[in-house]
């Protein structure tokens, strides 16, 4: 008797399985709001130096407002004032045309600078003047982010395990309300950089719990089907995203207001059912029953049978016997062969599809529209990309899909490398289609971890791969900064670790019409009987083959 068994009773997927898609919308929904919210709260307008108190004793006084920025600010190449540099002492000689700038002596701002704020009206740029020399602070307050998130995915890993996936999404909910908003307030650049740090420590148990929760409570055959069509929440709040950056021009109250909305999610939190698989494998049998009979009513199926209740029973002490004296911990996903080997392989495929999706998400160029248009078809392409890799996750199988779009995506990096920066109307479509692919990795990546590892350690390996994933998303604003070394230095390395990641994922196993791993036996001495041939000649790593196959 497996977990597959029962649900088979009482409908794998039903009424039950999609309110809890439902339920789990809002939150996911939220989540690119803030892992995408630097492209507008950190936007840096253009500025220049502030000249209102340069006063040479009159004759500055007299000239008007095109003629002091001539005398005092030299012009860039298409006439425009430079944005860090200002003459030494107001040059007169100018006005006449007739004199070259270039050698004059200048010095840095020396009142600060004045933006021009068309697009926006606050952003962290402004407020703190993160310009010229301090001009990194504004891609750091998104590294200091996704630190966050990568600590936050260690310490919920852990935390889901043992203490179950809604206690910990009601702690992920409240954080991230708590330290979002409280950084809408915060008064100086480094109260704000904590803030952000712990919001995304916040966050990162909404990522993991959802995908969990929703994957743990359907069937063998339905799986890839909630994994794409829930992860369509992402790519609508980053649609949204778009839309409430260009609604409301002041960062903080754009933090407020993709924060919003985590308020709701308190509440539909009462709702979401805990995972029965967590509840048998930690002896809560009982508990289990609850939500496993609430399913069958759900779906108009009858309760679960004193039989089914006995081998419910049975499954659970199984699973007790092999968790007893022991606390899963992150060294289990290195203490043992295969489990080490998954561990090294999924790590790496992770960091590859994260840094990849985040290269090219922060270095949106070449369309000639403005960032809001821009990131809304950014976004709006993944929602083609989703629905075309759940239909060919079921053709295909989950292996071949991971390899295909990494090695794809990295093919068109490689392609926009060779292409004239004339033709941007050719490296638009083709930028376009590397970002569609770059997000069918992460779509299938996430279903695909799943269904690697075992139950007992699952949360502890999502939380291993999420760490892995936003190391790679931390890196990824620190590559696109060396195009000051050379110009395509950082598509080359996006592009390489794309297509690295891409040959990794093929020594994976498939998970097509296969049992989701219950414990850590199940991967390392699978029974012999329960191995589809396939999956024995695919790799090292075995799972247990589901008994009937897909209709």
């Amino acid at each position: 008797m497996k977990f597959e068994n029962i649900l088979e009773e009482i409908n794998g997927f039903g009424p039950f399985q999609i309110s809890i898609i439902i339920l789990l919308c809002i939150p996911r929904i939220v989540l690119p709001c803030h892992f995408l919210l630097n492209n507008f709260i950190a936007a840096v307008p253009p500025h220049r130096c502030d000249i209102s108190t340069t006063d040479d004793g009159g004759l500055f006084r007299n000239l008007t407002h095109e003629q002091r920025l001539t005398v005092s600010i030299p012009a860039r190449g298409d006439g425009d004032p430079k944005s860090c540099e200002m003459f030494a002492e107001p040059q007169y000689q100018l006005l006449s045309n007739s004199s070259n700038s270039a050698d004059l002596p200048t010095v840095q701002c020396q009142s600060g600078w004045v933006y021009y704020n068309s697009t926006f009206t606050s952003t962290l740029t402004t407020e703190w003047d993160l310009v010229c020399d301090r001009k990194s602070l504004t891609k750091a307050t998104g590294t200091i982010f996704f630190f966050g998130v990568m600590t936050g995915a260690i310490a919920f890993g852990f935390l889901c395990d043992k203490y179950g996936r809604k206690n910990t999404l009601l702690a992920s909910y409240i954080m991230a309300i708590i330290f979002g908003f409280s950084s809408a307030f915060a008064n100086s650049y480094a109260l704000f950089a904590v803030l952000r740090f712990l919001t995304g420590f916040g966050l990162t148990g909404i990522t993991t719990n959802s995908i969990v929760l929703s994957i743990e409570w359907v069937d063998t055959s339905h799986r890839s089907f909630i994994g794409v069509i829930g992860s369509l929440s992402w790519s609508l709040g980053n649609m949204l995203l778009a839309g409430f950056a260009f609604l409301v021009n002041d960062w903080r109250m754009l933090i407020m207001t993709v924060t919003a909305p985590l308020g709701f999610a308190v509440l539909t939190w009462w709702w979401i059912p805990e995972s029965a698989r967590w509840l048998l494998v930690n002896g809560k049998v009982e508990k289990a029953q609850f939500y496993l009979d609430k399913c069958a009513k759900f779906n108009k199926k009858q309760n679960l049978s004193t039989k089914l209740k006995l081998e419910l029973q049975t499954l659970s002490n199984i699973e007790m016997m092999d968790k007893m004296d022991k606390n899963y911990t992150y060294l289990d996903l290195l203490k043992t062969p295969k489990m080490r080997q998954l561990t090294l392989l999924t790590g790496i495929v992770w960091y590859g599809v994260a840094s990849t999706y985040y290269g090219i998400s922060l270095n949106i160029s070449g369309f000639g529209l403005n960032m809001y248009l821009t990131h809304f078809i950014y976004a709006a392409i993944e929602v083609p990309a989703k629905l075309m890799i759940y239909y060919f996750l079921n053709i295909i199988g989950r292996r071949k899909c991971q390899a295909g779009t990494l090695l794809l995506t990295g093919i068109c990096i490689a392609i926009n490398i060779f292409i004239p920066q004339g033709l941007w109307h050719v490296r638009a479509i083709v930028a376009i289609l590397g970002k569609g692919l770059s997000e069918a990795s992460f779509t299938t990546v996430f279903l695909y971890t799943t269904e690697l590892y075992p139950t007992v350690i699952r949360q502890n390996g999502l939380g291993y791969t999420s760490f892995m994933s936003r190391l790679g998303v931390s890196v990824a604003p620190l590559i696109l900064l060396l195009e000051d070394v050379w110009t395509l230095l950082p598509q080359i390395i996006i592009c390489s670790v794309a297509i690295i990641a891409g040959l990794v994922s093929l020594l994976l196993p498939e998970t097509q019409n296969v049992r989701l791993p219950e414990r850590i036996d199940d991967i390392e001495n699978p029974r012999a009987n329960d191995i589809s041939s396939h999956s024995m000649k695919s790799s090292g790593i075995f799972l247990e083959s589901k008994t009937t196959t897909d209709p």
